[in-house]
C-alpha cells in the first residue's frame, strides 16, 4: 500500500510537472504571438523603507572612498547581480543567479529607486544573470542555457507581458550535457558590430583534456559572438576560465574581460585577470595557464599555446573579479574618463579573504593599462567578515556609478560632488 501510495504521489508530480512546462511553454507561444497570458497583475515588489534599507545605509558609513566621491543606497534589490541600465534612462534591469530579473524605477529622479518590481513574470527564467542593452532599445538576457531578447523593454515593463523572442533556443547555448551548477552565470554585451558576445563559463576547476575538444568547438571556458537574431554563431576567444565581466572600448573597440582564476593552488596564487582581446580567435592560455603566467598542475606536461595571450593587469588572488565598465560620463574628475571601474566579489578560496571592493584601472594613450587601484573599499570588515559583495558596476545617464551587491541584496549609487 506505501509503495503504490508512493508511486501515485510520484505519478501526479510528474503531471503537475509537465502541467508547469506546458504552461510555461504556452506562455512564451503566446508571448511571440503578443497575445496576452492572462499573468496577474500583482507583481512581486520589492520594500524600499524600513529597518532592512536603514541598516544597509548605515553599513555604507564603512565604504571608503576618494575625497568628493560619497556612496548611497539606490535600491534594494534581492540577489542584484549584473546591471542592464536603460538607453531611456527610464528604467534599470538586474539579473540574478536565481530565477528573477528585477526592474528598478527612479520616477521622481531623485537618485534613490522609488519602486522595484519583478520584470516579465510570464516568463520562467534560469539563472537570468546576464542582462544587457542594444543601443536601440533591446534588452537581451543570457540564461543558463538559452538566451532571449525583449524589444521595447522600457517600455513593456509595466505589464506581466511582454515583447520577446528567442535567440538561442533552451538547451543550445551550451549542449545539455554540459549544464552545470557551476560558472554558469553568463554574462553579455552588444559590440560595435553590432553582434552579441556571450561568455561562456566551463564547469570545471580544471577541465580533463577529454572535454576540450567540445569545448572549443562550442566556445565553453571562452567568448562567443553571433547576429542579434542568433544566426552566425562563432567562437570569439578561448583560454577563458569563467568570465563574469566584459566591456568594449568606446574608441577602439577592444573587447577587455576579467577572469576568474584557478582555486586550490594557494593563497597568493594564481593572480585574478583583467583582459583585452585585439582580434577574434586569440586565446587567453586557460588551463594552461591557472592566473597568469602561473601553469596548473593538471597541465604542466603539456605545451601551452605558443601565442597564449597573458593578462593587461594580474589582479590580487581569488579577489574573484567579476563586472566591470568603461566609465564615459564627465561627472568624475578627469582621471577616472575613459578607465575602467571593475568589482571584486571577495575570495572564499583564501586563508585570509580579500576583495569585496571596486577597483579603478586607468588606461595608456597607447591603449594598455595603467596602474590599478581601490576606489570603493569596506565591505570586508577587519573582522574578515563580508558586509557586502560586489559584483557588476554600471554607469547611469547622469555619470554617476552603480554597484551591485548580491550579498546585501542592493544597488548602490557612488556621485561626485566638487
Amino acid at each position: 500500500m506505501k509503495h503504490l501510495l508512493l508511486s501515485g504521489v510520484a505519478a501526479l508530480g510528474l503531471v503537475a510537472a509537465s502541467h508547469a512546462f506546458a504552461q510555461t511553454d504556452d506562455n512564451m507561444t503566446k508571448l511571440q504571438g503578443m497575445q496576452s497570458t492572462g499573468t496577474s497583475m500583482d507583481f512581486k515588489t520589492i520594500e524600499q523603507t524600513g529597518e532592512y534599507a536603514d541598516q544597509l545605509r548605515k553599513n555604507l558609513e564603512s565604504i571608503e572612498l576618494p575625497s568628493g566621491f560619497k556612496i548611497e543606497l539606490y535600491a534594494v534589490v534581492p540577489d542584484a547581480r549584473h546591471i542592464a541600465v536603460g538607453p531611456q534612462g527610464v528604467a534599470t534591469f538586474v539579473g540574478t543567479r536565481k530565477q528573477n530579473v528585477w526592474v528598478v524605477t527612479d520616477r521622481d529622479k531623485n537618485r534613490v529607486a522609488d519602486e522595484v518590481k519583478e520584470f516579465a513574470p510570464s516568463i520562467d527564467f534560469t539563472i537570468p544573470n546576464g542582462v544587457c542593452f542594444s543601443k536601440d532599445g533591446f534588452l537581451y538576457i543570457a540564461e543558463q542555457n538559452r538566451v532571449l531578447v525583449l524589444p521595447a523593454a522600457e517600455f513593456f515593463y509595466e505589464s506581466p507581458d511582454v515583447a520577446v523572442g528567442v535567440v538561442v533556443e533552451k538547451g543550445k547555448l551550451v549542449p545539455t550535457s554540459e549544464e552545470s551548477f557551476n560558472h554558469t552565470a553568463r554574462v553579455c554585451r552588444i559590440g560595435p558590430d553590432d553582434k552579441l558576445y556571450i561568455s561562456l563559463g566551463q564547469p570545471y576547476n580544471v577541465p580533463p583534456p577529454e572535454k576540450m575538444d567540445l569545448y572549443n568547438r562550442e566556445g565553453i571556458g571562452g567568448i562567443i559572438r553571433m547576429n542579434r537574431d542568433g544566426s552566425g554563431r562563432e567562437v570569439y576567444a578561448t583560454g577563458v576560465r569563467n568570465s563574469v565581466g566584459m566591456q568594449f572600448h568606446p574608441e577602439n573597440g577592444d573587447l577587455w574581460f576579467t577572469d576568474n582564476q584557478v582555486d586550490g593552488m594557494g593563497d597568493d596564487i594564481p593572480p585574478g585577470e583583467l583582459n583585452r582581446a585585439t582580434e577574434a580567435g586569440q586565446n587567453f592560455g586557460f588551463p594552461w595557464y591557472g592566473g597568469g603566467n602561473v601553469r596548473t598542475n593538471e597541465y604542466k606536461d603539456s605545451e601551452p599555446p605558443a601565442d597564449a595571450v597573458m593578462p593587461e593587469v594580474e589582479m590580487v588572488a581569488h579577489a574573484a573579479d567579476l563586472g566591470m565598465d568603461f566609465y564615459t560620463g564627465n561627472s568624475f574628475p578627469r582621471k577616472y574618463r575613459g578607465g575602467i571601474f571593475s568589482a571584486q566579489h571577495g575570495s572564499w578560496n583564501r586563508t585570509e579573504p580579500v576583495g569585496a571592493r571596486v577597483m579603478f584601472t586607468p588606461l595608456n594613450d597607447d591603449g594598455t593599462a595603467g596602474e590599478t587601484e581601490a576606489f570603493a573599499e569596506g565591505w570586508l570588515a577587519p573582522s574578515g567578515e563580508y558586509i557586502g559583495r560586489p559584483v557588476d558596476v554600471a554607469m547611469m545617464k547622469d555619470g554617476s556609478l552603480l554597484v551591485s551587491d548580491d550579498l546585501a541584496g542592493a544597488l548602490y549609487r557612488i556621485s561626485y560632488e566638487k
